[in-house]
């Protein structure tokens, strides 16, 4: 089954799903090991991760979509992936969403910010007029419909927190968008728990929830009464990754091969991800050589030094 079929077929499941956020293929490989649903590609994240500079505005349709591809070939579970303003006008978005398709990810988010762009939970935002915005998610819902009608289209809204935006308008904006074609709404930078309870109460369709930022957090179970779709939580892998490699690097600064040392012993007692060349995949490969090249070929790990793949290709 497509990953756009799965992805739809779990939705009609009802409840809230959760899905985490990752940022480049190794924190997909790590999500989708540890069997979520779904995964997220943060646009954050990959800016952060790919260009080493804020979310912006600043990574180009090419990098994105690039990056989605990654993560979509690197985990089996499907990938909701951020594209940002659709990178220009209404024609841009066909191309987009051509794209998108093209790498794998079972679904996508456009926003109706001005471009250049800037995360949604900082200051400075502008949207575009709601009239150019709609043109923009039939452009979308009329690309996905010629390539895989399954492919999920969210569209996003920043009206909420943009510079003289209001919670109505975003609620209005949502509401045309998911009449242009839209499967899913995403109402941006909702500030309480009543903001959230209207969003979820007004919107005339599926709403996505994106618990970071200035947004409240809530528990699965709130989630639910609530009736939110999708949840995402774009930033704690992100930022997990941040502390922990900032620690270990002050460590190593201030102790160095002492510090490396401590940190591998540590490491390899992991119950997963101890074994870091099976995690990574050199059990799959030599079961694929297995099959596809014959027993023949397993002989070079005769008498060879170094990690020995586990014969049954598991890790």
């Amino acid at each position: 089954m497509k990953k756009t079929t799965r992805l739809r077929e779990r939705l009609k499941q009802g409840g809230t799903l959760f899905v985490p956020g990752c940022y480049n293929a190794l924190s997909a490989r790590i999500l989708d090991r540890v069997g979520f649903d779904a995964i997220y590609m943060t646009g954050y994240g990959t800016s952060l991760s790919l260009l080493g500079m804020p979310d912006c505005g600043l990574t180009t349709m090419t990098e994105m979509h690039m990056n989605a591809r990654y993560i979509a070939n690197a985990a089996d579970a499907p990938v909701i992936a951020d594209a940002d303003t659709g990178y220009g006008n209404a024609i841009n978005v066909i191309r987009t969403v051509r794209e998108y398709i093209q790498t794998g990810v079972a679904g996508i988010h456009i926003e109706d910010q001005v471009s250049p762009k800037r995360c949604g939970h900082v200051a400075g935002r502008q949207v575009i007029g709601i009239e150019e915005a709609c043109g923009k998610y039939r452009a979308a819902d009329y690309a996905r419909k010629e390539l895989d009608p399954d492919f999920l289209l969210i569209a996003r809204t920043d009206a909420r927190g943009a510079h003289g935006g209001t919670l109505d308008e975003a609620i209005s904006r949502a509401n045309a968008y998911l009449a242009a074609g839209a499967d899913m709404a995403f109402v941006e930078g909702p500030v309480d728990v009543g903001e959230v309870k209207r969003i979820c109460d007004e919107v005339k369709g599926p709403v996505l929830y994106n618990q970071t930022g200035v947004s409240p957090r809530f528990t699965q179970a709130e989630m639910e009464e609530l009736g939110i779709a999708v949840a995402i939580a774009p930033g704690a892998l992100l930022r997990s990754t941040i502390q922990h490699v900032y620690d270990l690097a002050v460590d190593l600064r201030d102790n160095g091969p002492d510090a490396e040392r401590r940190f591998i012993e540590q490491f390899q007692q992991h119950p997963v991800v101890g074994d870091f060349h099976g995690f990574a995949g050199f059990d799959q490969v030599m079961a694929w050589e297995r099959e596809f090249m014959g027993e023949d070929e397993l002989a070079k790990y005769a008498d060879s030094v170094g990690h020995q793949p586990k014969a049954d290709g598991k890790a």
